[in-house]
């Protein structure tokens, strides 16, 4: 409730709106993004895996919005039992990490190493939710006694749950594919194993599809992932130890930083997709712009007729085609085809003269 109470004491009924549209922003593109993320899941691994191989794109888009809406009845009625129970926003998010975070390793693993096991990447997700799960429960009872709403959700046992979810199913999955069912997958294979609909490759131009580009992606997001988590992980926390409790200054250091990494973020995530969707933004605006004025068709198409140069008379002619019905005219000297070829000139460029009247 932090961020509320500042911006109502600095702005007052301004500040609260501000929050307010803040908060709706966010809530919406995040709901948006996993409506996107489930539909995905179900009309591509589920329903194209499982039910019909050859779906066409027309019916995974209507498998996609029908499990679209399903799902947002679904999370709006759940939404509402939660509140019910008395369940915040704080609780719930904390608990997500205690149902998920077995997922994270094995996923992991997965993407980036040769030898995981599938097998063992399922078996270590189950696992570590019962331990977690087991974990979280018998935590709250150590602490408090009894397993409650309040106790569950304190932050040392939710932190426990969530330990025991990620370095559980971690450790699981790296002994099972280690020593029981160890695997050798050649990651050169992937690109051959991704069936696409129609084989639709719109939106993906030839820098997409470059091996060598994607390679040096790859490497560019897993440095830049490993130094990321070891300074928000690692370097970061260990920050605040020297200070034990914080001093006035300290503190205001703290917040310093905290306040330029968010402005940081804030304008990375704000100009960064605009400057890498110039073009694209570029278009839109070009075919809103013509279809006001009453030009029709695409815009992109137009401009690159007009990019696309004409031929010009000096452009070099192919051989001639000789005349069989009147073979003496190839037997014109070459000053008089010179003469005709430049009067011919003259009629492109507008200086011929009049004819005179007979």
């Amino acid at each position: 409730m932090v961020p509320p109470a500042v911006a109502d004491h600095l702005l007052g009924d301004a500040g609260s709106a501000l929050i307010l549209i803040m908060l709706f922003m966010a809530i919406v593109s995040t709901g948006s993004a996993e409506s996107i993320a489930v539909s995905s899941l179900v009309a591509y691994d589920v329903y194209r895996e499982y039910f019909n191989p050859d779906a066409t794109g027309k019916q995974i888009l209507w498998v996609s919005r029908v499990v679209i809406v399903s799902f947002g009845i679904f999370m709006g009625l759940f939404s509402i039992a939660l509140n019910a129970m008395g369940l915040n926003l704080g609780w719930v998010y904390l608990f997500m990490g205690v149902v998920i975070g077995s997922a994270v390793i094995p996923l992991w693993n997965m993407m980036t190493w040769d030898k995981a096991s599938g097998k063992g990447a399922i078996i270590a997700a189950w696992s570590g939710l019962i331990l977690a799960l087991t974990g979280w429960l018998v935590g709250a009872q150590i602490q408090s006694g009894e397993v409650t709403v309040a106790t569950l959700g304190t932050n040392q046992v939710m932190l426990a749950g969530n330990l025991i979810a990620i370095l559980s199913s971690g450790f699981i999955h790296y002994v099972y594919s280690k020593f029981i069912d160890p695997q050798v997958f050649d990651f050169t294979t992937l690109d051959a194993n991704i069936h696409l609909v129609e084989q639709d490759l719109s939106g993906l131009g030839a820098e997409q599809q470059d091996k060598d580009e994607l390679r040096r992606a790859k490497r560019w997001i897993t440095r830049r992932g490993y130094i990321l988590t070891f300074v928000l992980i690692i370097v970061w926390p260990l920050l605040s130890i020297p200070a034990q409790v914080f001093s006035q200054s300290y503190f205001a250091f703290w917040v310093l930083v905290s306040i330029a990494w968010g402005f940081g973020a804030a304008i990375t995530i704000s100009i960064l997709p605009l400057w890498e969707s110039q073009d694209e933004i570029g278009r839109v605006f070009s075919g809103m712009f013509n279809y006001m004025l009453g030009r029709h068709g695409d815009a992109q198409e137009c401009a690159e007729e007009e990019a696309t140069p004409t031929k010009t008379v000096d452009e070099p002619e192919s051989e001639p085609v000789k005349d069989v019905e009147n073979p003496e005219k190839d037997a014109e000297t070459p000053e008089k085809e010179d003469k005709e070829f430049e009067e011919f000139q003259k009629t492109l460029s507008g200086d011929a003269e009049e004819p005179k009247a007979e």
